[in-house]
């Protein structure tokens, strides 16, 4: 991963930006878009009912499904709409915080949000919504640390 991924992480969210600006407001934060964010939890819900072998809990406003078989989600797990979908282990708060920013993505664009994130692509330190996400809620990144000098030192690390 590159070791400046702040410079990469800020130009994705940019990028993003100007790429917003080109979406019709009415896709956006609409009525229409709330169809897609519902549909997503649909097929979220349907998915990991299939799948789960864990438990399903409430967690961050996000349905937590556990259990699943690792080639039901991608990485550490996958948000759909309203819906988490993991393996055995637990996620942590600070993942879930992360899920939580994909379902308010996901209200927010609707049926556009897997095409845009598809669009955005798999590299996470490149991918304006894991970025707005937060790369270290996430597990991408470690949390910044302070050295002996007082300044903040961030490494990159692998997702869980």
């Amino acid at each position: 991963m590159s070791v400046d991924w702040r410079a990469d992480a800020e130009t994705a969210l940019e990028r993003g930006r100007r790429f917003d600006r080109l979406i019709p407001s009415v896709l956006l934060d609409s009525p229409i878009s709330r169809v897609g964010f519902w549909w997503g939890t649909a097929v979220g819900w349907v998915w990991g009912s299939l799948w789960s072998t864990g438990a399903v809990e409430r967690r961050e406003g996000l349905w937590v499904f556990r259990g699943l078989p690792g080639w039901s989600y991608a990485r550490g797990g996958v948000c759909v709409g309203a819906c988490f979908l993991t393996g055995d282990r637990a996620p942590s708060d600070a993942v879930l915080r992360h899920e939580a920013v994909h379902t308010r993505q996901w209200r927010r664009y609707g049926l556009l949000m897997p095409v845009l994130y598809l669009f955005a692509g798999r590299d996470p330190l490149r991918n304006r919504f894991e970025v707005e996400a937060g790369l270290e809620d996430g597990g991408y990144v470690q949390r910044a640390a302070r050295s002996r000098g007082g300044r903040s030192v961030a490494q990159s690390s692998d997702r869980p």
